[in-house]
């Protein structure tokens, strides 16, 4: 996945989609503003190389399809954090 986005908006997309992610599979109390980006960003990285296998071109997608990429792959990341933990 490119980061055409530049590194703060992939900070900004990043945290919002890590929030929500942490928001759906009820973890949100528990994480803090860092969690919430760093998720976010690797769950892009992740949702990035799995559309990218799936034959999706990500890298010209702007701010929303890259906020849903960041959500799809922050939650698959929190999934497998959370099947781990137990």
């Amino acid at each position: 996945m490119a980061l055409s986005l530049g590194w703060i908006a992939w900070i900004v997309i990043g945290g919002l989609a890590g929030w929500v992610a942490s928001m759906i599979k009820g973890t949100n109390a528990q994480m803090g503003l860092l969690a919430n980006i760093v998720v976010g960003v690797i769950g892009g990285l992740i949702g990035g190389w799995l559309l990218a296998l799936l034959g999706f071109d990500v890298a010209g997608w702007g701010w929303i399809l890259s906020f849903f990429t960041c959500l799809l792959g922050a939650v698959i990341l929190l999934t497998i954090v959370n099947a781990i933990r137990r």
